[in-house]
């Protein structure tokens, strides 16, 4: 995969983290779908979130302990499954991997380092394949 389609998917606590990590991963090269990019006020976002995993090959969730098992997380993370996107955990030190619901459970994650460390371990893994 050469420039790879990411679809970011974090948590408001991760806000900060996570535009940066968006960042990083555009000047690497990857062509990024991140929400406060691509939704503009009034937008029906439901819609435009289906259209951006759909249209994206990695689905990079960053995870957080506290969300890891609302039904919102849970439902973003069986859509990608179910659409057959390569789903990458982002994973904090303090959460082990016994800890994750099953569909993140069985992928190999991405110990999650500054953005920058990050977005390049996850732009060349997936040029790997």
């Amino acid at each position: 995969m050469k420039n790879p389609r990411v679809f970011i998917s974090y948590s408001s606590q991760d806000r900060d983290w996570a535009r940066a990590f968006a960042e990083s991963l555009k000047e690497f090269g990857a062509d990024v779908w991140f929400d406060q990019w691509k939704l503009i006020p009034g937008q029906a976002w439901p819609a435009t979130l289906e259209k951006g995993l759909r249209e994206s090959d990695v689905f990079a969730v960053v995870v957080n302990p506290a969300v890891l098992f609302r039904p919102n997380f849970l439902f973003e993370v069986g859509a990608a499954v179910g659409m057959g996107k390569r789903v990458v955990p982002i994973l904090p030190r303090e959460v082990e991997s016994s800890e994750l619901p099953y569909l993140l459970r069985v992928r190999q994650g991405i110990q999650r380092e500054t953005p920058e460390e990050t977005a390049k371990k996850l732009v060349e893994a997936t040029q790997g394949g």
